[in-house]
């Protein structure tokens, strides 16, 4: 007895399942038939509509016709009148001068009759003066009016406005242009986007909107977010040049077609500005480093310089470094350094408050990766810790992403992670420079490289590898000469 209710109970609470979904699923079928009768609804009054604008501009279409057809017939029976007239004119000039010349033969044909000689010759004279003059104007018999080409000026030939007429068709709106990113090139500031159109002959006019990509991966909630979109409206080429551009930025774009019918939007299209420019700035290089007149490659010198000491200067012993010119306080920015024979060095970054009278790295305010002879490492807060890197590093990579928090090395010839930090920026920083033998030089404004644009996904993996980066270094004993 006690299964027999067991057993009741659960098929009981079955059924009620069942038919709570059977009841849930009835629902949402009532909802989706009345959408669809509304749909159907909305598709008659839209055939309806469409249906008499079809009627309204065939008739207007016929109307147009109709004037044309009426102010032609009146220019054809303009030109018959006119030549008629001419005709009429001619045809009387011609009767005149022919009755005067059978009036003249017939005074010929008696002056030839005459016996009398000395008649004769007094009235001869004055008929062969007529004759003369009759003949030499004989050209007026000619008609002004050629009846071969009386009406070649209205060759009516409607040719091309039959094809157009038989193009009628119903205007929708154009497909989706496409943004064609192998086209597409950028600088620091600028981007310009190519795309390319299937119904490019029925598009009246392009737009273009832009923002700033901010990660986000729903595109349809990211394109309803108008208030953040910059419109480029009325573009009549497949191209636009977009100026004032952040640095270092990705941005992402779309380009709509329109024409009378409607419009339609392209798929979205991820570009980047490329890095930041700039060079070393003479007023922060260390007195014993010798900068080229580009200021883009910085030389160690013993030969003491008399420079100006300025706060912004590096001037502690040994602090041989110099900064670039430019903060960077957003975007994303790559540059690399051509280190050459160099096998002392420190490249990183800082903020403008680091101190300049010490190694960068050396602080709370600077991040470095360096070279000591064989050993590599990176350094901030004091801490230290060796890295992996080739002894035949040629061709430094630096990725700074400021927006992202990170600041990654790379080797750049062979396309090489080496070490990423995880800062979380509270200032502008400038890009450091230091060497205590030979020389380097740098390379800015670049693109990122696609082997470093996917860095980002390593941050995880760095993450706890900068836990080492708070503790001493085992390797600091090892490596007092660099000291």
């Amino acid at each position: 007895n006690l299964l027999y209710n067991q057993s009741f109970s659960e098929l009981n609470q079955t059924l009620e399942n069942n038919l709570t979904n059977l009841v849930k699923r009835n629902s949402e079928l009532e909802n989706q038939m009345a959408k669809l009768i509304q749909i159907c609804q909305q598709v008659e009054v839209n055939t309806a509509m469409h249906e008499a604008k079809l009627v309204e501009e065939c008739d207007e279409l016929v109307e147009i016709i109709r004037q044309r057809k009426q102010v032609i017939a009146v220019k054809i029976k303009e030109s018959k009148v006119m030549k008629l007239r001419k005709l009429a004119q001619q045809i009387a000039n011609c009767r005149q001068c022919l009755e005067r010349s059978s009036a003249l033969i017939t005074q010929a044909e008696q002056s030839l009759k005459e016996n009398d000689h000395a008649r004769f010759l007094q009235t001869a004279r004055n008929v062969a003066e007529r004759v003369a003059m009759a003949t030499a104007s004989s050209q007026v018999l000619i008609p002004d009016v050629n009846l071969n080409e009386a009406f070649d000026n209205f060759a009516l030939d409607f040719s091309r406005e039959k094809k157009i007429l038989e193009g009628l068709d119903y205007l929708t709106a154009p497909n989706p242009p496409s943004i064609r990113d192998e086209l597409c090139t950028a600088s620091h500031d600028t981007i310009t986007v190519h795309w390319t159109s299937e119904d490019e002959f029925s598009v009246t006019s392009y737009e273009l909107q832009y923002t700033i990509y901010t990660g986000q991966t729903n595109f349809i909630s990211l394109y309803n977010s108008a208030d953040s979109w910059m419109i480029v409206p009325n573009i009549k080429q497949n191209h636009y040049t977009v100026h004032g551009l952040q640095s270092g930025t990705r941005y992402i774009f779309f380009v709509k077609a329109i024409n009378q019918a409607g419009s339609r939007n392209s798929e979205p299209a991820r570009l980047k500005t490329n890095s930041q420019p700039f060079k070393l700035d003479p007023k922060t290089a260390h007195k014993k480093l010798r900068l080229s007149n580009d200021c883009l490659t910085m030389e160690k010198d013993e030969s003491s310089l008399k420079k100006s000491h300025t706060p912004e200067r590096f001037s502690g012993t040994g602090s041989y470094g110099a900064a670039g010119n430019v903060f960077i306080d957003s975007g994303c920015h790559y540059w690399e350094v051509l280190l050459g024979a160099s096998t002392w060095y420190a490249i990183g970054v800082a903020y403008k408050s680091a101190p300049k009278n010490e190694w960068s790295g050396k602080n709370s305010s600077s991040w470095v990766f360096s070279r000591c002879n064989n050993n590599f490492m990176v350094r901030h807060d004091g801490k230290e810790m060796l890295v992996e890197a080739s002894l035949q590093l040629r061709r430094l990579g630096v990725l700074l992403d400021y927006d992202n928090n990170s600041l990654s090395f790379h080797d750049a010839m062979n396309s090489q992670h080496i070490h990423t930090f995880e800062i979380s920026f509270l200032l502008p920083v400038v890009p450091t420079f230091m060497i205590w033998n030979k020389s380097v030089m740098i390379l800015s404004g670049l693109p990122v490289p696609d082997f470093v644009d996917g860095v980002s996904d390593l941050q995880e993996q760095q993450q706890q590898q900068m836990g080492l980066c708070r503790q001493e270094s085992p390797y600091l004993t090892g490596m007092k000469t660099c000291h």
